[in-house]
C-alpha cells in the first residue's frame, strides 16, 4: 500500500454519514475525481439521526475493499462526534475501520491529545485534527500544541484542518460573499497557523468556501491557499472538486525550477531573473515535484496543451 502524503488530499468533501449515497461516494463510483472525503458524524448529523448514521457508516465500511488499495476510490476519513464516539467506533469490531484511512479529530485541543493517543493506539488510523475553537486565536497555545504534536504524534498527523466557519463564529462573524477569507480576520489566523505548525513540519488544509455559485471567490481564495502553502481544501459541493484540483496544478516554470534546484551543483546561482540558493529551496522543490505528479501541470504560456491534463495518481 502506498504511503499517504498531505498532497494526496486535494479537494476533501465532507459527507454526512446519513447521506443515502454514502457508500457509492466512498467507493469512488459517485464522484470518480474525488481524492478524499470525510464521513461526518458531528455537525452534519442531528442527534436524533445518530443511530441511522452509525448504521450507514457500518454498511459503507463493510462495502469498501479490505484491505483498501490506494486507487480504490477516495481516501476515507471519519469525523466522530466526540472522543467517546471515537472510542466506541474503535472498540466495536462491527465497524471495519481497517477500510478507513483515518479520523478527523473535531475541536482538537492540546488537553485532548493524550485521549486521542489512547483511542488510536494499536490502529493504523491517521489523524487530521481540526483547529476550530477560541484557543486557535492564541498563538502561544498553538505553539504549545505544535510542539506537543511533534513530540508525541508526528507519525499520526497527516495534516491539520482549519475550521473557518467555526473560527468566524467565535468572533460572531460570517463569511462575506464579496471577499475571500484572507481579506478578513481569518487572514491573520491562517498566516499564524502556517508559521507555527509549518515550522514543526506539519501541513495544513484550507477552510471550505461555502459560496458555490459563482466560483470567482473560490478561485481567488485558492490562489491565496497555494501562496500560503496549504495542501488541500475542504469542498462543500462536488462542483468545487475540479476547481480545487485545477488550482493545485503546477506551473511549468516552477517544475523546471524545482528540477534545477534538486540537480544543482552550485551553492548559489541566478535563475529566471532571481537568486536561487538550493539549500534553502530544496523542501519547496520536493513539494513541487510531488504536487505536479499528483495534479498535473497548467497550460504553457503559449496556449499549448497541458503538460499533464489530468491529475496524476502514480
Amino acid at each position: 500500500m502506498k504511503k499517504i502524503t498531505p498532497n494526496d488530499l486535494g479537494a476533501t468533501m465532507y459527507v454526512p454519514a446519513t447521506h443515502p449515497e454514502l457508500t457509492r461516494i466512498a467507493c469512488g463510483e459517485k464522484y470518480p475525481e474525488l481524492l478524499s472525503m470525510v464521513i461526518c458524524l458531528e455537525d452534519a448529523v442531528l442527534d436524533r439521526d445518530i443511530p441511522q448514521a452509525l448504521n450507514n457508516l457500518r454498511d459503507t465500511l463493510l462495502a469498501l475493499k479490505s484491505p483498501r488499495h490506494f486507487n480504490d476510490g477516495p481516501l476515507v476519513f471519519i469525523r466522530p462526534r466526540s472522543t467517546a464516539m471515537a472510542a466506541r467506533l474503535v472498540a466495536d469490531k462491527t465497524f471495519l475501520l481497517h477500510a478507513a484511512d483515518g479520523l478527523v479529530l473535531p475541536k482538537f485541543r492540546l488537553s485532548s491529545l493524550d485521549t486521542w493517543l489512547s483511542i488510536t493506539a494499536g490502529t493504523h488510523l491517521l489523524w487530521m485534527p481540526t483547529l476550530e475553537d477560541a484557543e486557535v486565536y492564541d498563538v502561544t497555545k498553538m505553539q504549545q500544541m505544535a510542539e506537543a504534536l511533534k513530540a508525541k504524534a508526528a507519525d499520526r498527523v497527516l495534516a491539520l484542518r482549519i475550521g473557518g466557519n467555526d473560527l468566524m463564529s467565535v468572533l460572531g462573524l460570517r463569511r462575506s460573499k464579496e471577499y475571500t477569507l484572507y481579506e478578513g480576520p481569518l487572514g491573520y489566523v491562517i498566516k499564524m497557523l502556517v508559521s507555527v505548525f509549518g515550522a514543526q513540519g506539519f501541513a495544513l488544509t484550507s477552510p471550505v468556501c461555502e459560496l458555490i455559485e459563482p466560483d470567482d471567490i473560490l478561485r481567488r481564495e485558492l490562489k491565496q491557499d497555494v501562496l500560503h502553502g496549504l495542501v488541500g481544501k475542504t469542498a462543500i459541493h462536488p462542483s468545487q472538486i475540479p476547481v480545487i484540483h485545477h488550482a493545485l496544478r503546477v506551473a511549468p516554470r516552477d517544475y523546471q525550477e524545482a528540477l534545477r534546484i534538486l540537480n544543482a551543483d552550485s551553492a548559489v546561482y541566478k535563475s529566471d531573473g532571481a537568486m536561487c540558493e538550493p539549500a534553502t529551496h530544496v523542501n519547496w522543490a520536493h513539494r513541487i515535484i510531488q504536487q505536479g505528479k499528483r495534479y498535473g501541470y497548467v497550460e504553457t504560456s503559449h496556449g499549448g496543451q497541458d503538460l499533464g491534463a489530468a491529475a496524476q495518481t502514480g
